[in-house]
């Protein structure tokens, strides 16, 4: 896809945001729950999504990998291999794989992969009915910026161990995990538990009601050697991702935005790198989507030369339907009233829902969108763009060319 001069509004607003499409629907298989890592060293953007053979999460399939290479600076050109990679190794006998969560561990060179692998045709229904999670924490490994990757290791036992039997589903993601400036990897993650009333277990099922999903993390201090599980929130919260924030003395804070079933998003916040969540933002600033979507958030460097860092989200801004995927910026990041109303901007215009962003530059950044023109599972697709800058109005966008 070339460079393309976008038309302006009456207002100077960008209308359109040319993107690359990285995966395209077609039938009999489809593509969802994309999760995005730039890897700086080898100037390479690997893309991941799950292969499915429709939308039902009990037809995922594998996951699959797109490598982009930045190319050159000057044009803004992000070159795409043709094809998609097949992850063939990050997968279990009879099991499907999803929630692909990526991380980079900078002392090692080592880029960990994150996923959850479930019995083929076992819902996440079937999961509650029987209040029994079927899920397996796994992940493989690359030295080689995603061209070849190690064989799956199984954390489920060493990690989560006893506390399955207090979960139904769980799973990581979707999205990118991160490591925090101490060196710590932070995976994060949710796991229903069953918080019916006494009498629910005399219903002639359980079901979605009796079951509330809480975020955690996954966590690891010795450059992904050995995991830990952190404590559960005790507030509703679904798929999310987390950031760390850094306030003008240099104390970090872990930041978790999530799902929920509630018409806004929870917030909370993290004083022990992920060990538990001892705090929940005010609620109702960050409105949820229908029924609820996935979101990311991002932390980086202010416009200047002090320590602090800003919050990027990403989410669909219609408060009823999966539709133009809104960005937010946040430079108060600690306090969730910092939050404009409005987006800062719109990337895409349209059915539009999970996506994934990552800094790119230091100021530049690239999103993975799950989107189209009719619903937003039509395709996924990748986009380079810039913050305006503090006195600018206007955002200033990449264009990246690409080789599909």
């Amino acid at each position: 896809m070339g460079n393309k001069t976008p038309s302006r509004s009456k207002t100077g607003c960008l209308k359109e945001i040319n993107k690359t499409t990285i995966f395209k629907q077609e039938q009999p298989q489809t593509w969802c729950c994309c999760s995005l890592v730039y890897l700086s060293v080898d100037q390479t953007f690997l893309a991941f999504a799950e292969k499915r053979k429709t939308l039902s999460d009990t037809n995922a399939e594998v996951l699959v990998l797109r490598r982009g290479t930045w190319k050159d600076a000057k044009n803004q050109e992000v070159e795409w291999d043709s094809g998609h990679q097949v992850l063939s190794s990050a997968c279990l006998p009879n099991h499907r794989s999803m929630n692909p969560c990526p991380v980079y561990e900078r002392e090692s060179k080592t880029l960990f992969l994150f996923f959850v692998c479930v019995p083929t045709r076992v819902s996440e229904y079937e999961q509650i009915r029987t209040n029994k999670s079927q899920g397996r924490l796994c992940y493989v490994t690359s030295k080689d910026a995603g061209k070849t990757w190690s064989h799956t290791i199984d954390l489920t036992a060493d990690v989560i161990g006893e506390q399955m039997k207090e979960w139904a589903p769980f799973a990581v993601g979707p999205g990118h995990g991160l490591q925090m400036k101490s060196g710590r990897l932070i995976i994060p993650a949710y796991a229903y538990r069953y918080t019916g009333k006494p009498d629910c277990t005399s219903c002639c099922c359980l079901s979605f009601c009796c079951f509330t999903p809480y975020a955690l993390a996954f966590f690891s201090d010795d450059q992904g050697i050995t995991w830990k599980v952190g404590n559960q929130m005790d507030v509703e919260s679904c798929e999310c991702q987390m950031a760390e924030i850094i306030d003008e003395k240099s104390v970090s804070t872990l930041y978790c935005n999530a799902r929920t079933r509630l018409g806004y998003r929870t917030e909370a916040l993290s004083y022990n790198s992920g060990e538990d969540f001892a705090t929940v933002l005010s609620p109702n600033k960050l409105i949820e989507t229908g029924k609820g979507c996935q979101g990311s958030v991002l932390s980086f460097l202010e416009q200047s030369n002090s320590p602090k860092t800003w919050l990027l989200y990403s989410h669909p801004s219609n408060p009823k339907n999966r539709v133009d995927l809104g960005l937010y910026l946040n430079k108060t990041p600690l306090d969730s009233s910092g939050w404009p109303d409005a987006p800062l901007m719109i990337l895409h215009h349209g059915p539009s829902a999970y996506a994934d962003l990552v800094e790119h530059e230091p100021g530049r950044f690239a999103c993975l969108i799950e989107c189209g023109k009719e619903h937003e599972n039509e395709e996924i697709a990748f986009l380079l763009f810039e913050l305006p800058k503090q006195k600018q109005k206007t955002p200033n966008y990449f264009f990246p060319s690409a080789t599909e």
